[in-house]
């Protein structure tokens, strides 16, 4: 058997994890046990989808307070929706969407962007000529960040890098949003009032919160 076929090796659960999971059980678990069985037994509900960064420092359940059972949280690389894509190949954030929006019914989708998102900047590093190595076939994160692509060429020039990254944080969420018009059942329930989009961006040092307001950009909550 060669090396790469070997089986990987996998170990036990940390020591620090084990201990946070048994202080969960012992008091948020063991003072809602009545709702965590309810939610085990009857499914979920949750009434909104949130698109998010797989970025740590982004607790989208905090943010808003939300309880188990609240939001449908699907995150990946800079909070992308690419375009409706059927062509057999893998698509986790499409399948996300359409479980939400043709399985949970749920009422709304929020994206939510981020500022000094690493995700962002890769995609301007890359579109820019700095990251050669995402241009490559073989990046995932590359081809992943392609969906953004559109937005860095939409950029101004005239502005310093920092200004252009800011841009491009919004520009993943507003663009995500156009995508996800783009998804046959996702505009049907929209233009059946079933369903509404919403865009966010969050500053993770400052704790504000701002709003996307078609044809006035971003604005705060």
């Amino acid at each position: 058997m060669a090396d790469n076929d070997s089986p990987i090796l996998v170990r036990p659960l940390p020591g620090f994890l084990a201990t946070r999971y048994h202080g969960w059980k012992a008091t948020t678990y063991a003072e809602s046990k009545s709702w965590h069985r309810r939610l085990a037994a009857e499914g979920q509900r949750p009434r909104m989808m949130a698109i998010a960064c797989c970025d740590s420092r982004v607790n989208v359940n905090a943010v808003f307070s939300a309880e188990t059972g609240d939001i449908f949280l699907h995150r990946n690389i800079a909070n992308l929706v690419p375009t409706f894509t059927p062509d057999g190949d893998h698509h986790g954030t499409s399948a996300a969407v359409e479980y939400a929006v043709r399985f949970l019914k749920v009422s709304h989708i929020i994206v939510i962007g981020h500022s000094d998102c690493g995700g962002v900047a890769g995609c301007h590093a890359m579109c820019s000529g700095e990251a050669p190595e995402f241009e490559e076939k073989t990046s995932f994160i590359g081809r992943w960040l392609d969906i953004l692509r559109p937005g860095y060429e939409a950029l101004p020039q005239g502005e310093d890098k920092a200004a252009q990254l800011r841009m491009l944080e919004r520009a993943a969420v507003t663009t995500s949003l156009e995508n996800l018009g783009t998804f046959p059942f996702v505009r049907e329930a929209v233009e059946a009032e079933e369903l509404s989009l919403h865009g966010l961006w969050f500053d993770i040092g400052e704790g504000t919160l701002e709003h996307y307001v078609a044809g006035e950009g971003f604005t705060h909550v």
